[in-house]
């Protein structure tokens, strides 16, 4: 973090651990606002005492008043009580919307004809975009394509004052032609040209590599048996008629990808390998005779289709595994004794794959969850090679569980009724505060040490852990930009003043993630097929070319922050990426646009002679700026962030328990003022 941030972060931390410190002490409670002094803070250690550490995890993981998704180990039958599962529990219950309109009756106590909606993402009516072709595309609340493009949508309409040509986005599915729409063909097909054995070995263990840390696509020893026997048997007439052949169709449709990665035109390398393998496909009435080779092969179809950008096909094809897992109860808590060892294993492998995969890309969808937490008492599988292997699966689950949670509360009901999405933003940070260490200390990155090497696997859930609180936070972001927009000549508004800590925390992960990318790009490691790495390199770099608009004081080197990730993209691109193309482009209109906003708030400052408009991009500020406009933070270095470490349980708490009452009414009463709506 830059050093007035972290100062910050240290005042809310003892503001938080002394309650008793009162205005009639000469001392006031640090809320939001950034202060500075003529003389530099005193630096403070990152970790608390055992005390406070102690009460950080009672209160992230045990909290009564805002439980998290994820606490303790995913086997721990505490995990899936009653008590984890308060907030989901609302969505579900009928007394729930009493229990909102009681909060909504205290709230109006405290201000009269404050509006009824605070996250505009996830405002009522919903928003709908057409796509070149007409069709109606739903912009999901917690999409990140969603959320890009409302900022393309709204930012075209303020500079240009016209409505977003339909071309300017990239619609779902419309980047690569798999050359296959859906209808059967009942002709012969075209022999498919099955590479040999060592070929399809390389290009199964490119599999291995590329997905086996991540997820459970298929049995190592089961596969590999079958595979022997596919080769040893050419002449068998049950030789591609198998739910194995169609499984091993897609691997290979995978590695093909992985190895050749260039697309031939707009049809992925090994696109014939699936296309044969999705002609093949059973009806649904035929997966649960297998069970477990069905869902691995429906989490392969949906995990390809994700990658693609075909994005509500995977959502369907994963909430289709989900189903036939439930229905066959690896869900439960599978008796060894009964099923076999090895059987119960595998079904717990399947059950969180396809759990991490609906809940990320049902956040993707910006949909609602299919199944509550309560409801699952899988335990963890078991990897005798690795005991990391069940560690780094636990903490993936509970980021799962963590983006679950943020889309039910910030982005779900509690993120549109008044007083509810700032609460909600607060017991998100408090969750990811319980996770901060364990993910620190579990998986360090090191990015600042010579001599240690990326792990893929730490990066991808640190990766995870920033898309949580961008995700958490650029609510806020995306509400500084319509209050600035609304105002006619782009003046300061007082947002970054009240919530300047919290949009800091959005733009600083999103630094984080590209210098994460940037590490893994130079050691070779970047993933140009699968969605993760574009996936946080798009959100990421939105909110970096939005952020100097909102809030210039925090990101004054927002061009060189937008040009790193520019380049980021064009690896992707080089690497055949078809879908980093257009958000590239997609980015690019945005950055310049966000300039246009900039040189014409420069040129009003300039013209009206006042103080109340900033400089573009690093000016020097006006001398009678409103509140606390001292020393403004310096551009992040790379040794300040990314480590693994930049965000500790404390100063994430800390951040969290400054979010008080009082910044719920004002934030209603600036959204009304400033005509959001």
């Amino acid at each position: 973090m830059t050093s007035d941030v972290k100062a910050n972060v240290q005042n809310l931390i003892i503001a938080h651990r002394s309650p008793c410190i009162t205005e009639s002490s000469g001392l006031r409670p640090l809320k939001m606002e950034l202060t500075t002094t003529s003389s530099p803070p005193k630096k403070t250690s990152k970790r608390s005492s055992n005390a406070f550490l102690l009460e950080l995890q009672q209160k992230a993981a045990r909290s009564e008043r805002h439980p998290p998704a994820a606490e303790g180990s995913v086997s721990a039958p505490s995990m899936f009580g009653q008590d984890g599962d308060v907030m989901r529990e609302d969505s579900h219950d009928p007394s729930a919307s009493q229990n909102s309109d009681d909060d909504q009756a205290v709230s109006s106590e405290h201000g009269a004809n404050l509006p009824n909606v605070t996250n505009l993402l996830a405002a009522s009516p919903s928003t709908f975009m057409p796509a070149p072709n007409g069709q109606q595309f739903y912009l999901g609340t917690s999409s990140n394509w969603s959320f890009a493009g409302k900022v393309l949508k709204i930012t075209h309409e303020v500079v240009h004052h016209a409505p977003l040509p339909p071309n300017a986005l990239l619609f779902d599915g419309l980047a690569y032609d798999l050359g296959w729409d859906g209808p059967m063909d009942h002709t012969d097909p075209e022999p498919l040209a099955i590479p040999s054995p060592d070929y399809s070995i390389y290009l199964v263990n490119a599999v291995k590599f590329h997905c086996g840390q991540m997820y459970h696509l298929f049995d190592d020893d089961e596969f590999h048996q079958h595979l022997q026997q596919f080769y040893s048997e050419p002449d068998s007439p049950t030789r591609t008629s198998s739910l194995w052949y169609i499984h091993f169709l897609l691997i290979l449709a995978f590695g093909k990808i992985f190895i050749m990665q260039k697309c031939a035109g707009k049809r992925p390398s090994g696109a014939e390998f699936f296309v044969r393998a999705m002609q093949l496909l059973p009806p649904a009435y035929v997966f649960p005779h297998d069970p477990l080779a069905s869902t691995e092969i429906l989490c392969c179809i949906a995990l390809y289709l994700q990658c693609v950008d075909h994005r509500s096909s995977a959502h369907t094809y994963i909430g289709q595994a989900m189903r036939v897992a439930l229905a066959y109860g690896m869900h439960t808590d599978m008796p060894e004794s009964q099923l076999g060892e090895k059987h119960v294993h595998r079904c717990r492998k399947i059950w969180w794959t396809i759990f991490i995969l609906d809940r990320h890309m049902t956040s993707m969808m910006g949909l609602p969850q299919n199944i509550r937490d309560s409801e699952i008492q899988c335990q963890l599988p078991i990897f005798p090679e690795s005991s990391q292997r069940t560690t780094t699966l636990d903490l993936h689950i509970k980021l799962a569980r963590i983006i679950a949670e943020i889309n039910n509360s910030i982005y779900g009901l509690n993120g549109r009724l008044k007083g509810k999405f700032l609460m909600s933003t607060k017991a998100s940070l408090e969750t990811l505060a319980g996770l901060a260490t364990e993910l620190g200390h579990t998986l360090p990155l090191k990015l600042d040490q010579p001599g240690y090497g990326v792990s893929r696997m730490s990066a991808s859930l640190h990766l995870l852990y920033h898309q949580c609180i961008v995700l958490a936070t650029r609510p806020l972001m995306f509400c500084g930009l319509k209050m600035k927009f609304e105002s006619a000549t782009y003046r300061n508004s007082s947002t970054h003043d009240r919530f300047g800590t919290l949009l800091q925390m959005c733009v600083e992960s999103s630094q984080s993630v590209i210098i994460i990318l940037e590490s893994l790009h130079a050691q070779g490691l970047l993933e140009t097929f699968l969605s993760l790495d574009l996936d946080s390199l798009y959100a990421s770099s939105v909110i970096l070319a939005v952020a100097s608009v909102v809030d210039e004081h925090r990101v004054r080197d927002c061009p060189a922050w937008v040009q790193r990730s520019l380049e980021l993209f064009d690896c992707m691109i080089s690497a055949g990426n078809l879908v980093a193309g257009w958000r590239k482009s997609e980015l690019q209109q945005l950055d310049q646009m966000m300039n246009e906003i900039l040189l014409t708030r420069s040129n009003i400052a300039y013209t009206s002679g006042t103080g109340a408009s900033l400089e573009p991009h690093g000016g020097q500020h006006s001398a009678d700026l409103s509140v606390n406009q001292g020393s403004l933070p310096l551009p992040l270095p790379m040794h300040c962030i990314s480590t693994g470490d930049d965000l500790s349980a404390d100063q994430l708490l800390a951040i969290a328990s400054s979010i008080q009452d009082e910044d719920v009414e004002w934030m209603d009463r600036a959204i009304a003022e400033n005509s959001v709506w």
